[in-house]
């Protein structure tokens, strides 16, 4: 424990309110301070009654309030530190819970050390962040949009012969589409303005994601990721906006538990049992990642868009990206042959294909 904090402060925050608690340093049980809006001016003035910054250490959970506060604080000289809500222990016998004994319960955690902190990105990381996300959701509405449309085809029998669809062949092909009762011409072209509305978005965002990585500092990493088989600029960026600097895992097994992609664990006396991942950490990355594993279904090769991407790269960048193809493809097939599902496999490569993003990571500096 630090000496210098006599105070470790948790709180309760949401929209409109934030409940404090507060444990001394030692034994005494912790108490209620209140509860305040959410104006930073009446949490400092609450913070200031407690003890000086020097001797508080502030607590909150991540949630949907973000890193705010915890810049807010740090700037005024606050230890403050936000707290993963899926590590926080929870005893088997509580059922009940309230702001004010969350806002207790943090600060008598925070005393005995047994909360775990997220890294609290930068602003520029974050804003990189704010938009990479804003693609996924873009993405997302495109795919709900395209969705409608095809499902009033399929309810007028209407039935697109090609392979692909969303390509110019297919554009012909809903050009000519027509239905008997001007009402539904018209829903249909509602339903066809709203895809390519969302196409738009999409490229916009896409666009707009390449020019601000252009002055990142994670640049030169999302270049040397875009190497691996299955992760283009798009991914590559996702992965960074979403984890940061990947340096600051000391083992590519501390990733792989961060993203959730470890089975979970039962074992008492001499039985041992696997369940399912664990699911925990950051699920946008965890997404990426799996998508890109399965690219791995096919033999490994060396792709005109692939080579590509690694012109330039650093020999030892190069030689990782071609090590990793070569082993994932293997396991891709050998864990297929063996009667696994798919979607464990999918899984299974994420995994390794992690262990090859965090090696790659340690051979290019972001720049400052």
């Amino acid at each position: 424990m630090d000496k210098a904090i006599t105070f470790f402060v948790g709180l309760d925050v949401h929209k409109q309110s934030i409940a404090i608690g507060v444990a001394a340093a030692g034994d005494e049980p912790p108490r209620f301070v209140g509860t305040v809006g959410p104006a930073l001016a009446e949490l400092l003035t609450a913070l200031g009654r407690i003890g000086p910054a020097a001797s508080l250490r502030v607590v909150y959970e991540a949630g949907p309030t973000g890193f705010h506060l915890a810049r807010e604080l740090a700037g005024r000289s606050y230890d403050c530190q936000v707290i993963a809500p899926a590590k926080i222990p929870r005893r088997p016998g509580e059922r009940i819970k309230t702001d004010r004994r969350d806002c207790q319960k943090l600060a008598r955690l925070a005393r005995a050390g047994e909360l775990v902190a997220v890294v609290v990105p930068d602003a520029r990381d974050e804003a990189i962040r704010d938009l990479s996300r804003a693609r996924e959701d873009a993405v997302a509405a495109r795919l709900k949009a395209r969705q409608q449309l095809k499902a009033m085809l399929l309810r007028h029998g209407h039935r697109y012969a090609g392979k692909t669809s969303w390509t110019a062949a297919h554009e012909r092909y809903l050009a000519a589409v027509s239905f008997p009762h001007p009402a539904q011409d018209l829903a249909f072209a509602e339903y066809r303005l709203a895809v390519g509305a969302a196409d738009a978005q999409v490229t916009r965002l896409t666009d707009a994601l390449r020019a601000q990585v252009e002055t990142w500092r994670m640049r030169p990493v999302v270049a040397a990721l875009s190497t691996l088989r299955g992760i283009d600029f798009v991914a590559a960026t996702t992965l960074l906006a979403e984890l940061g600097d990947l340096t600051r895992f000391a083992h590519p097994r501390e990733l792989m538990g961060f993203l959730g992609l470890v089975p979970a664990q039962y074992s008492t006396g001499e039985t041992r049992r696997h369940g399912a991942i664990t699911r925990t950490g950051n699920g946008h990355a965890r997404r990426v990642l799996v998508e890109a594993a399965l690219n791995h279904r096919f033999p490994a090769r060396m792709s005109r868009l692939l080579q590509q991407r690694q012109t330039g790269q650093p020999e030892a960048v190069r030689a990782i990206a071609w090590k990793a193809q070569i082993r994932l493809c293997h396991r891709y097939r050998r864990l297929v042959d063996r009667g696994v599902p798919k979607n464990k496999v999918g899984v299974a490569i994420a995994r390794e294909l992690a262990g090859f993003v965090w090696d790659i990571a340690r051979h290019v500096a972001p720049t400052r």
